[in-house]
Formats: C-alpha cells, sequence, structure tokens
C-alpha cells in the first residue's frame, strides 16, 4: 500500500513525479529524490559521564514553490533539549522556549505571513517532531539542537546511546473520526490518539541512501582513567580523542559507544543558583560487594514474539529468555508467557511452578519453538504477569521480566493501567533491536523499580545477559534514602549490583555532605556519606530539569493532570523542551506569499527489520509483517475503559482542528486553561477503588506480625500505590488517606503508622458496601 504525504496538484505532480511503490511506505520518490532531508550532523563533547551534543539537520527545497518539511526522529530519551537555532543563507535565528499553544500560533502565523520558521516539539520522551516552513525554492535550511544528558554507567563502562530512527510501532485502539492530527501513515486510535505523530513514513530495503549522515564524538574522560572506546553497531574511525563514523553509513540505527572508565568513586556535585542559596546536586554513589545471600524469588518471564521481533532479534529473545530460565533454582517459582495479540503460557501447569530441571526444560522447549508473528498487545500479558505475581509471600522476591523491541504507540496508556497492580513487583525490561524503544523500557523499569538492559546485536547478547543475571532478583540496597532529599524528580529506591545509584534533584542552603542510607539484603543497616563538591557546570541544572520533567509527565500519564502548570513552569525556567512546551524560531524576512508544499521525511526502516511494515486495520495501524494473523481484540484491565491520551488530553493539548484548508499541524488549547474532556485518563470507578483498599488492607492484617523493617518497606510501597489511586481524588472523604499518604513518606514510628494506615483504610472501606456480584467481577 502507498500513501500521499502532501496534497498536491495534478500539475505539480506530474511536473515532480508520482508516488510510487518502489520508494516505500508513503514515502514520496520523485526524480529529484526523496525530499526534504539532506544531511544529519551530530556532533558530541562527552566529559567523564556526561555528553553535550549538537545535532544539525540540514534540509533543502528542489521544488519551484517554497516548501514546508515535517522530518520525525529521535533523540535519547534521558537528554535535556536545552538550545534551537536556524540559519538560512547567511541569516540565523535563535528559537525561544514557549508554551506549546503559542509556539505553534507563532509559527502557523509566521508560514502564514510568508517568513520563514522552525518548531521542534515533543511526542514522547524519546520522539520528536521538526517543522520547517517557507523554505524558499532551491535554497537550504539548518536546524541546530543543543542537548545534554548522562551516560548510563554499569559494571565499568559508560554508554552513550544517540538514536537515529523512529521504528514503526505497534497501534491498538478503535480508530477515531475525522482527519488525523499529524502526517503519517498510521491512523489515530482512542489508545494512540496521535498515532499519526509518531508514524513517518518508512522506506523500502535497498532504496538509495537519501541522507548524509556525520558523527563525531570528542572523548575526555573528566579525571577518570579511560580503557577501551568501542562501537557496536557502525564502523568507527579513532584519532586521537576523537571517534567518527565512517562516510556513507545509514540512517537505520541507533549509534552506541562504550567507554571503559576505571577509578569511577561516590562524589556529589552541587552546581549554586546565580541569586539565592538554593542550588542543583548530581549525586553518584557506588554499589556496596553483593552479598552472596539471596531471597527465592517469583519470576514471570514476559517474551514478546510479535511481527517486528523477527530475524535475529526473535533469535536474541529465545536466548535471552532462556539464560534467564537457566537462572533459577528450586527454591525460586516461575511461569512463561509468549504473546502477541494472542497470549501463550508454557504447558507447566497452573499459576507459578518450581524452578525444577524438569519444569525449566520444558519451559525452554517452548521457548526454543517461539516465532514472530502478529501485533504487540502488551498491556494483557503485563496484567496478567502482575496478577501472577500480586500474592507473594514475604519474604520471597516478586519479579517480572519482559524481553521486548518496546516498539508500541500506546505507551502512557499502559504504564497507567498497570501502576495500581505493580505493588512489591520488580520489573526489569530486556529492549532488543538496533533502534530500541529505549524512553518506554526505561520508563517501565523505573515504575517497577528495576533495570533496564539493552541489547542491540545478537553479538551483545553475551555480554548483556551477564548483567541481567546479575542483577535479576533482589537489588543489594532497598529502601534508599538520600539527605537531603530533593521533591522532584522522585529519587531511586533500590541499588543494583555494578549499577551507582546516580540521582539529581534541587538543594537549600549549603550542604557540606549528603547521606545515603537504606537495607541491605539481610535488613540490615546500610550507610555512606558523601562529601560536596561545588561546581559551575550548567548541564547538572539541565540534567535535574529533564528528570524531574520526566518524573512530572510521567504522572500526568497516569491520571495526574494537576500537575501540568508545574510541567510548563518548570521547563520554561529551566530552558529544557517537554511535552508541553516548543522551541520555535521566525525569521522576519517575507520570502513567499504563504504558499507552501508540505512533505514528510520518510525514515529508513531499521535495520535488520526482516520486512517492511504495511499499514493493516483493527482499530488503527498495526505494524507487523504482511503475512502475519489478524490480531484480536484488546483486552483492557479493570482500569483501562477510557483511552490514555484523547483529544484535548495529549500533552500539549493537541486536538483535531486544522488550519484553513484542511491541512497542517493540528492546534492547540493552552495547558493551563484545558478543559477536562469526556475522555480524561480515567481512576478507578469508586466501587473498584474501594476493592483495591480493601485488598490492601488485608495485606496490613496478614502481614501485621513481620520485622519492622519489612513493614517500614510494605507501608513506603503501599504510600506510592495509595498515592497513584488517589492522586485525582479530592474532597472531605478522601483526605485521611491523603494524611495517610503524606505521614508514610514524611516517616515516623512504623507501629504507629500501620496501626494509622489499617484504621483509615478500613474506615474508607467500610463506609460503602460494594455489589457482590461487582467484587466478583473485579477479582475474577
Amino acid at each position: 500500500m502507498t500513501i500521499s504525504v502532501a496534497p498536491m496538484k495534478e500539475a505539480e505532480a506530474d511536473r515532480i513525479g508520482r508516488t510510487t511503490e518502489d520508494a516505500g511506505l508513503g514515502a514520496l520518490r520523485t526524480d529529484r529524490g526523496n525530499l526534504p532531508l539532506e544531511r544529519l550532523d551530530v556532533r558530541t563533547q562527552i566529559t567523564g559521564l556526561t555528553g553535550r551534543t549538537v545535532l544539525t539537520t540540514g534540509f533543502v527545497n528542489t521544488y519551484d514553490t517554497a516548501l514546508e518539511a515535517t522530518y520525525v526522529f529521535p533523540l535519547p530519551d534521558r537528554a535535556a533539549v536545552t538550545g534551537m537555532k536556524m540559519t538560512a543563507g547567511d541569516r540565523t535565528v535563535v528559537a525561544d522556549l514557549q508554551e506549546r499553544a503559542q509556539a505553534r500560533q507563532t509559527y502557523d502565523d509566521a508560514i502564514a505571513a510568508g517568513k520563514q520558521a522552525s518548531i521542534v516539539e515533543e511526542e514522547r520522551p524519546d520522539v520528536f517532531t521538526m517543522r520547517v516552513g517557507n523554505i524558499p525554492a532551491g535554497e537550504r535550511v539548518t536546524v541546530e539542537l543543543t542537548m545534554t544528558g548522562p551516560l548510563v554507567f554499569e559494571d565499568g563502562a559508560g554508554t552513550f546511546r544517540f538514536p537515529l530512527v523512529v521504528a514503526p510501532r505497534y497501534v491498538p485502539g478503535e480508530p477515531l473520526p475525522g482527519p488525523s492530527v499529524g502526517d503519517g501513515h498510521a491512523q489515530d486510535t482512542d489508545l494512540v490518539p496521535d498515532a499519526s505523530r509518531i508514524s513517518p513514513p518508512v522506506l523500502l530495503p535497498g532504496f538509495p541512501n537519501p541522507v548524509r549522515l556525520s558523527i563525531e564524538v570528542d572523548v575526555d574522560a573528566g579525571g577518570l582513567e579511560l580503557g577501551e572506546v568501542r562501537s557496536s553497531l557502525h564502523t568507527v574511525v579513532t584519532e586521537g580523542s576523537t571517534v567518527s563514523v565512517t562516510p556513507g553509513e545509514r540512517v537505520d540505527r541507533d549509534f552506541i559507544l562504550r567507554l571503559a572508565y576505571q577509578g569511577n568513586s561516590s562524589a556529589v556535585v552541587c552546581v549554586p543558583d546565580a541569586e539565592g542559596d538554593e542550588g542543583t546536586y548530581q549525586l553518584t554513589v557506588l554499589p556496596p560487594e553483593p552479598e552472596t545471600k539471596t531471597r527465592p524469588r517469583d519470576v514471570v518471564l514476559l517474551l514478546d514474539r510479535s511481527g517486528s521481533m523477527g530475524g535475529w532479534k526473535m533469535v536474541a529473545a529465545r536466548r535471552a529468555a532462556a539464560r534467564i530460565v537457566d537462572t533459577l533454582t528450586n527454591d525460586d517459582t516461575f511461569a512463561v508467557l509468549t504473546f502477541d495479540h494472542t497470549i501463550e503460557r508454557a504447558e507447566l501447569g497452573g499459576g507459578l511452578v518450581t524452578g525444577t530441571d524438569r519444569h525449566r526444560f520444558r519451559a525452554v522447549e517452548h521457548l526454543a519453538k517461539v516465532q514472530a508473528r502478529g501485533g504487540t498487545e502488551m498491556f494483557e500479558p503485563l496484567r496478567q504477569g502482575l496478577s501472577l505475581l500480586s500474592d507473594v509471600a514475604t519474604g520471597r522476591d516478586p519479579v517480572l521480566v519482559l524481553v521486548t523491541d518496546g516498539q508500541v504507540g500506546n505507551e502512557d496508556q499502559m504504564l497507567r493501567d498497570i501502576s495500581s497492580l505493580i505493588n512489591r513487583t520488580r520489573i526489569h525490561a530486556v529492549g532488543i533491536d538496533t533502534a530500541v524503544n529505549a524512553g518506554f523500557l526505561g520508563r517501565l523499569a523505573a515504575a517497577g523499580a528495576g533495570r533496564c538492559e539493552l541489547v542491540e546485536s545478537e553479538d551483545r547478547l553475551d555480554e548483556a545477559m551477564t548483567h541481567i543475571q546479575r542483577r535479576i532478583g533482589a537489588p543489594v540496597v532497598t529502601d534508599v534514602v538520600v539527605e537531603p532529599g530533593s521533591d522532584l524528580p522522585k529519587l531511586p529506591t533500590a541499588i543494583y549490583p555494578g549499577v551507582p545509584l546516580v540521582a539529581f534533584g534541587r538543594y537549600s542552603g549549603k550542604p557540606a555532605e549528603f547521606s545515603v542510607r537504606g537495607k541491605t539484603r539481610d535488613g540490615s543497616e546500610w550507610h555512606e556519606t558523601v562529601a560536596v563538591t561545588e561546581h559551575a557546570a550548567e548541564a547538572v541544572r539541565a540534567q535535574w530539569a529533564r528528570a524531574a520533567l520526566r518524573d512530572l509527565e510521567d504522572r500526568y500519564a497516569t491520571g495526574d493532570s494537576t500537575v501540568e502548570p508545574q510541567i510548563v513552569a518548570t521547563s520554561l525556567k529551566y530552558g529544557v523542551l517537554c511535552r508541553f512546551t516548543a522551541f520555535v524560531a521566525v525569521d522576519e524576512r517575507v520570502v513567499s506569499d504563504g504558499t507552501v508544499h508540505r512533505v514528510t521525511q520518510p525514515v529508513e526502516q531499521p535495520a535488520g527489520w526482516e520486512t517492511p511494515m504495511p499499514v493493516r486495520s483493527f482499530g488503527g495501524a498495526m505494524p507487523v509483517p504482511l503475512a502475519a494473523a489478524a490480531p484480536a481484540p484488546f483486552a483492557p484491565g479493570p482500569f483501562a475503559a477510557a483511552p490514555a491520551m484523547m483529544d484535548g488530553m495529549r500533552p500539549g493539548g493537541v486536538t483535531r482542528s486544522r488550519r484553513a484548508g484542511g491541512r497542517g499541524a493540528p492546534k492547540m488549547a493552552a495547558p493551563q486553561s484545558m478543559p477536562m474532556p469526556e475522555s480524561t485518563p480515567p481512576t478507578p470507578p469508586q466501587d473498584d477503588l474501594r476493592l483495591v483498599v480493601e485488598r490492601e488492607v488485608r495485606r496490613l492484617e496478614t502481614d501485621a506480625a513481620l520485622p519492622v523493617w519489612e513493614r517500614r518497606d510494605l507501608l513506603a510501597d503501599l504510600a506510592s500505590r495509595l498515592g497513584t489511586l488517589f492522586a485525582s481524588r479530592q474532597g472531605a472523604e478522601f483526605q485521611p488517606v491523603h494524611d495517610l499518604i503524606a505521614a508514610i513518606n514524611a516517616g515516623g514510628d512504623t507501629d504507629e503508622l500501620w496501626a494509622r494506615a489499617v484504621r483509615v483504610l478500613g474506615e474508607f472501606t467500610g463506609s460503602e458496601k460494594v455489589e457482590p456480584e461487582r467484587r466478583r467481577r473485579f477479582w475474577r
């Protein structure tokens, strides 16, 4: 199937060359090449464990009329975008960061007035849209983005990952009526209402390389001892301290550079504000040596076998899953679920089974037969897996391991609807792809206080699995508390073997040292004190702001719309792009009459994907192989009755209204005045909420005899769950629960807090009886 990406008059189409089947899904092929992106330059300066990157995109207009180019592209999900500028000829314009609705209006007005302009917006933590309008015929325009971000540091190596292509993503849900809000090939659905904004047209394999790629990384160890530097997916040339990609590489996979560091140590860097006595800190604490003693585990393994996992990814996923099964012992219990649009369970018996040799053999035998097929309906297997682990006995560690490429579009809906089911379960994600959805998998692992390990090639699998095996199960330190603490972002609560604790936060006064304490696996107290070093590094402020914004955006995605003004204010104050703001640059010169030809830049099919991803329809665009079976209906959980982000509720307030003429970018309402539509992200219905709380009361009663340190940990988990469930509940009826959450978070005597929790939650559930039939449906 071929989809045109822009309306053209008959004469214009004849002059340019029609859309052809040879180009790819939604891609425009002309006798002048695939327009309009001409080059992509990445220039990075790595200092220690921080990278500062300038991304330059070059657009060319070979049409005979003014051009508006749209480019959907990825960025590192933890990078803070702090600046943008547009250069046309000898004129350079520095962009302003504005609230997203205002930025779009500024851009639209400039284009209508015939001025050159550009805008960059965030769609997902790692997916962005750039529009460059009124590029005159025959001219070139470049747009530069400046960003800074931390390198991931694990097992003595730092990893710099720069994604280069947005892979096709599975889009579940029912199609929405009316025109799409974007120019992509996927149709907007109730579960992914912005699917058309994250689905750029895709080139077929073998199409001539349309983009000139240049990547150059300068490495400064920053006082650390630097060992081997290696790239896993690209051929590179090293000259002195500079690593560069050889010419001719395609924009079809992540660029990954690993740097072996020696001598890393615990440290805290404080960056004072220019005025006042506040500042920003970055804390790094090395993990203690793990004890040999481990607690028995209850493990659910979820293996994605959808169509996008075909080829080497399926082979690597099967091997990874089998290696995880091999780590189990007779003290552990486990279950294995494989899924696409249907779910299949290894024939081991009902529920969780013991990790005997016989059960492990049958599980590996099941995994060996798994083949890629179908669509990625991920919510239901996550729900089933978490349900299997919901009643794990105290003294055992519930663990869920997801092996996938993460190529789904309904990330917010899944994170929202599983948040109340996570409980004590630790979620580990193993991402396998050359262009993995790292943003979603990182958010999922963070929600479950687990780890995310990314595998970009089969050659990397053995090394990655060694790391995964060390970290599946109990961390070396839990119940982590940092003093002085910080309201944003939510600080890590666990430290894993080989992975330093890295935390960003805000402080007041002039702290001389930071204290980090927690509990080891046997319940003993653990404590480390780190002295403060003052620094003038602006990168620390930007990285804190990005982490804080991601935390707030995740809270928004789970239904807490009250954080929206705080997101906008934080973004504008610290100059860091988020989903509610946008960078916009306008050149005041008038270069056209406002009539433009719109083209959406086609992107490469990710390297290693076996077949092009056509548009198939069951409730929207379904990026699966041509031979895949039709998907089964999406089965939502008890709280998944409404879409995650419907029109008017999407970050930035995207609505379905259009500019005059019916094409172009969607308009937005300002977030501050945005009304709550009927598709507001749901909180549980009143009766269902009481059922959830009733279950929490039963747990409290069952676990009342546990040691103090374990009950303290359980109370912290309880406060986190209640915070999610009651975030949007206000009024006198809910105030005692809000007060309870605040009291638990503030700390105090565990016995008193435990008794208060039993009393307050018992009173809440006892204030209204729930229908028996509704109770049966809920717990079924």
